[in-house]
């Protein structure tokens, strides 16, 4: 499916960013348990609550962020659904498909042509364990995004990524900037833990880093762009649960979407004031 992709470097990025003012990316998690009876239901209230969503928030949210499994979960009607609602999110918006693939050789490469050619998406999620030839075919795609799981925000991120002299997630970064550029390359690292982005930044002082956790899982905005800003913003902070269903509780569509649209504002406008200092 064929999208119109603006934001396919880390200048043009930053232009959004300062355009907005904000550096937000909403994450659509759509859960059928969480989204508000007001929408309907099955894959019909899905596609609705997520058109919702991006209408309600476009004006701040420099990125989206899809988590495939949502989708899938519904079959072949939900994989449309995603189709329809990435075509729709405005071009000067980012759009990352959150995948986590990690596979091999041409199995990476398939991977890779359907998230960017096939579903149109400008980023994708990619597990870095099995090494350099896991992720080329996702970075040698110059005009899209590939954003690598470095420091996760989860508690077994523990089990892994802190494990050796040199822990885990400082290799990661480290040698997967020879497989990309700060002009295609990104890297996931959590909000739950601000006190390591002092050190991520001394690895990846250019790169834009992607940092979900920011809300509902318990991060700090303000921890976040204390250690994590750069001279170009170098950051897009994600932001799902506490947006997308800020207005669980109200009985029309018009009400849920006033809330999560102040949810994003109040959110972005946080991210103003870390801009300007």
């Amino acid at each position: 499916m064929s999208r119109k992709a603006t934001l396919t470097s880390s200048s043009r990025l930053y232009e959004a960013i300062v355009q907005k003012q904000s550096y937000l990316c909403v994450g659509l998690d759509p859960d059928a348990s969480k989204i508000p009876s007001c929408f309907g239901d099955g894959v019909e209230a899905l596609e609705l609550f997520c058109k919702s969503i991006v209408n309600a928030t476009k004006h701040v949210a420099v990125a989206y962020k899809p988590n495939l499994a949502f989708f899938e979960t519904y079959g072949a009607k939900g994989w449309e659904v995603l189709e329809r609602m990435i075509a729709d999110i405005p071009s000067e918006c980012l759009v990352i498909a959150d995948a986590k693939r990690g596979d091999i050789g041409n199995t990476a490469s398939k991977y890779a042509s359907a998230i960017f050619d096939g579903l149109g998406a400008d980023a994708i999620t990619v597990a870095p364990y099995m090494g350099e030839d896991s992720v080329t075919p996702f970075t040698d795609r110059s005009d899209k995004w590939t954003i690598l799981l470095a420091l996760t925000s989860n508690p077994g991120a523990d089990d892994f990524e802190f494990h050796g002299n040199t822990p885990l997630f400082e290799k990661v970064l480290s040698k997967a900037q020879e497989w990309g550029s700060t002009d295609n390359l990104m890297f996931v690292v959590g909000a739950t833990r601000p006190e390591m982005l002092k050190k991520v930044r001394e690895i990846a002082p250019d790169s834009f880093l992607l940092v979900p956790g920011v809300g509902a899982q318990g991060g700090s905005l303000e921890d976040v762009a204390e250690f994590g800003l750069n001279s170009k913003c170098g950051l897009l902070v994600n932001s799902s649960r506490g947006i997308i269903y800020a207005g669980g509780g109200e009985s029309t569509i018009e009400e849920a979407m006033s809330k999560s649209r102040i949810a994003a504002e109040e959110l972005a406008s946080k991210m103003a004031i870390t801009l300007q200092k």
